[in-house]
């Protein structure tokens, strides 16, 4: 019963939420009622639709013995999310659901048909070549949104190639680095007080960091390059655990973004408004700004839900959702859905460690860190930790890409959890 209870709690969450956004009806309050109320029945189905999706999976995942904790988790966030944009964008709520109800739908398939994808794990040079396809396509494509050209447009969906392509990258890095640790562990040349194998062993690995700076400098994607870099990084330190690796890494990313500051403007000009966005508050650094006034109105306990103004900071339920949260939550919930991630990593960790093949162990582990990683540096960003990035908050902004690849990494996750049985 409790795996049940654990999946319930989410969904009530949902249907609670938009239950205060439909009786809500004060003219400072949620548009709501304009945009949703005159035709009530325009989300129910959707609504319903992600119900039943929602109690099949989990019904899926315990008759197949995997990880109950991992989807409920991440339906917590899915119904936050779900709730925030019914109060930021009821015109968006529709789309959103369908997209919850489209990705629900692919993680199915993945968890059917685990057994074929985990044969992805045998051509890492492969995986590699599509990941950097994909990655260049908006080099030759793209259009700007945002101020970042990392999209393509088809037709009325736009999709965001760099979503996909962080999922080719833990593949390619989880087969690549367990197929020549043994090697990057027993380098054969020291360089000061760096213990390097020979460079054709790195190669791969330094073309990852060149593709992240790529990325920021060509494409203005801060958010994904950081994410790319970052995760080469983390999990080359977890196949090998040599400090070397990490060093290097941050000592050529240093140069790079140093010779970036010197040559491109935008770098420039992303880079000022971090030290001090109050030299520009209301243009370049409105975002921000605004987004610390939320933080600062919101203090421990928040406006209350549906008495705060959000509205004010431009693109709030994309990048910027996790700023609306904490004005009209508080800290209090801003705290409780970063122990939401980090319990999501932790259960994602544990199934990592119960792998018996080295390759689903990173697998494992480089999903869990990816989704973790992500979380991090947007929250980051819209608190002035970081510069700024264009990434979402996995689970709870608006967005098809990102709600489908998140649940792509959430199907995998679940799939590599039954490994346990056998560890």
């Amino acid at each position: 019963m409790k795996n049940w209870g654990l999946l319930t709690a989410p969904l009530g969450l949902v249907i609670c939420g938009l239950s205060v956004l439909y009786l809500k009806m004060n003219p400072g309050g949620s548009k709501l009622t304009t945009d949703v109320l005159q035709g009530p029945l325009a989300y129910i189905p959707w609504l319903a639709g992600v119900i039943v999706l929602a109690l099949f999976i989990q019904a899926v995942i315990i008759r197949r013995h995997e990880d109950t904790f991992l989807f409920p988790i991440v339906m917590m966030l899915a119904s936050v999310g779900i709730v925030e944009i019914a109060r930021l964008k009821p015109s968006l709520l529709v789309r959103q659901l369908q997209w919850l109800c489209v990705a629900m739908l692919v993680m199915l398939l993945v968890l059917r048909f685990w057994s074929r994808i985990r044969r992805m794990l045998s051509y890492p040079y492969l995986l590699g070549l599509v990941c950097v396809f994909l990655l260049g396509l908006p080099l030759l494509f793209g259009t700007e949104i945002g101020g970042s050209k990392n999209w393509l447009v088809l037709g009325p969906v736009s999709v965001q190639p760099s979503e996909f392509g962080k999922i080719l990258l833990v593949f390619f890095l989880a087969s690549y680095l367990s197929d020549h640790r043994r090697v990057l562990t027993l380098p054969s040349r020291r360089i000061l007080f760096l213990r390097l194998p020979p460079i054709r062993f790195i190669a791969p690995l330094i073309c990852i960091w060149g593709m992240a700076v790529l990325m920021f400098v060509v494409e203005k994607d801060l958010g994904s390059a950081l994410l790319f870099f970052g995760m080469a990084v983390l999990m080359t330190y977890m196949a090998t655990g040599s400090k070397s690796y990490a060093f290097l890494a941050m000592a050529f990313i240093g140069v790079a973004a140093a010779a970036s500051y010197a040559a491109f403007g935008h770098v420039r000009v992303r880079f000022d408004i971090w030290l001090d966005p109050w030299q520009d508050p209301n243009g370049m650094a409105y975002q921000i700004v605004q987004s610390l006034f939320a933080f600062g109105t919101g203090g421990i306990w928040g406006t209350g839900f549906g008495y705060g103004h959000p509205g004010f900071i431009p693109e709030v339920h994309t990048d910027f959702i996790f700023a609306a949260i904490a004005e009209e939550m508080g800290l209090i919930a801003t705290m409780m859905l970063i122990a939401c991630y980090v319990l999501f990593f932790w259960r994602g960790i544990k199934a990592s460690l119960g792998c018996q093949k080295e390759k689903e162990a990173l697998l494992a582990a480089g999903c869990s860190s990816l989704l973790l990683l992500q979380a991090f540096i947007i929250i980051a960003g819209v608190t002035k930790f970081l510069p700024l990035t264009g990434i979402t908050l996995p689970f709870i902004s608006y967005g098809g890409s990102s709600l489908v690849s998140s649940f792509i990494l959430l199907g995998l996750l679940v799939s590599l959890s039954k490994e346990q049985e056998h560890g």
